[in-house]
């Protein structure tokens, strides 16, 4: 379980995971804590460490996901989630996370 200042917890694991996976696991928890507490730029920046340093975890496809909605959440751009979106489809694109993001991706060309 990972919990904030505040002792509200912030993520929980239940069962094993093998130590690199645990290990990613607390730096999503450390990213979430920033993320729930406001502290965008510094969530934005844990979950992009997690994205580059673990690209083949479990867990990197979250990562992704919420560094674009930490991003989107500063910006308030919507290019960053359609961005966000393409490259989780090119990325991890049997995860769970790419299939939430699709509604973020561009409409197609009708005529096409």
């Amino acid at each position: 379980m990972v919990m904030d200042r505040d002792g509200k917890e912030r993520s929980r694991l239940e069962g094993y995971l093998p130590r690199d996976e645990f290990r990613v696991f607390l730096e999503m928890g450390l990213a979430r804590v920033a993320y729930m507490k406001k502290d965008l730029a510094n969530a934005e920046r844990r979950y992009a460490e997690v994205v580059e340093r673990y690209p083949e975890s479990q867990f990197a496809p979250e990562a992704l996901y919420y560094q674009g909605v930490s991003r989107y959440s500063i910006s308030h751009d919507s290019a960053v989630l359609a961005e966000t979106a393409q490259a989780l489809t090119e990325k991890y694109q049997d995860s769970i996370w790419a299939l939430k993001s699709i509604p973020w991706l561009p409409a197609k060309n009708a005529a096409a």
